[in-house]
């Protein structure tokens, strides 16, 4: 209640010291980080509430208030883009660092290497701390492409974040890896894929063709042309998650019926 009426009747130069206090506070008061507390609807509100403001643009304060925001969305990578295009934290290291680890966890090395590559391009504060990421993300990236080799030692000499980040190709024949142990990989990538058999294909008979229906294009993500990172797609706000049943919470019972 305190909080609620200090926003409410806030007369001061700076609301978001308000609101980083009161998130602070529902952290540390709620089991599970704040969760049990509705974090993510104060963190919506607050990011409303200061929505516009670009004194802030730059502050790491308000920078860290959208990244919790962000831990609260479905799709976070959509949250990233939005900052990065309405230049949002895009001055600080710790943006880019957090969208690049999004995008290791997903497997998505050659775009987290991309966002690492714009922060060291923007420059972003800290930079030492930037880079610092940056060389340990490359570490990780060598380490799984070197057991890579090991399994495929007679695979091409390709790429660093071409190995780790392999395109998937459907309809290709499987290739086995392993020396002693010889077992089919289950995604049809790297070495795996081949030229198709000529007795695979197939033509279609002529009582099937329509030649009066409308051609339409189809969809190919290897032809399409533009920036690495993603744009942010118009959507609405997530809704506030459903609060968790209390813990050490029992139905009445006799209390002289047990042992």
């Amino acid at each position: 209640r305190e909080f609620e009426a200090e926003i409410r009747f806030y007369s001061g130069d700076d609301p978001l010291d308000v609101w980083e206090r009161y998130i602070k506070w529902t952290e540390q008061a709620f089991p599970g980080g704040g969760k049990d507390g509705n974090l993510a609807a104060v963190l919506e509100r607050a990011v409303r509430a200061l929505h516009g403001q670009q004194r802030y643009y730059k502050d790491p304060r308000y920078l860290n208030l959208w990244l919790k925001f962000g831990d609260c969305c479905n799709e976070p990578l959509d949250l990233y883009s939005y900052l990065c295009s309405q230049e949002i934290g895009t001055t600080l290291a710790l943006l880019y660092i957090t969208w690049a680890e999004a995008l290791e966890a997903r497997g998505s090395f050659r775009k987290a290497d991309l966002i690492f590559q714009e922060g060291l391009q923007r420059k972003a504060e800290p930079l030492d701390k930037l880079q610092a990421h940056h060389k340990q993300f490359q570490a990780r990236v060598s380490r799984q492409t070197l057991l890579a080799l090991e399994e495929n030692p007679d695979g091409d000499n390709m790429g660093l974040l071409e190995i780790a980040e392999p395109q998937r190709s459907s309809l290709a024949d499987l290739k086995g890896r392993g020396k002693k142990k010889v077992r089919a990989p289950i995604s049809r990538v790297g070495d795996a894929v081949k030229a198709m058999n000529s007795n695979r294909s197939f033509q279609p008979q002529a009582s099937l063709q329509l030649p009066n229906t409308p051609s339409f294009a189809v969809f190919d993500e290897n032809s399409v042309s533009g920036p690495e990172i993603p744009t942010l797609t118009a959507q609405s706000w997530p809704a506030p998650p459903v609060p968790k049943a209390k813990e050490n919470e029992l139905s009445a019972g006799p209390w002289n019926s047990g042992r």
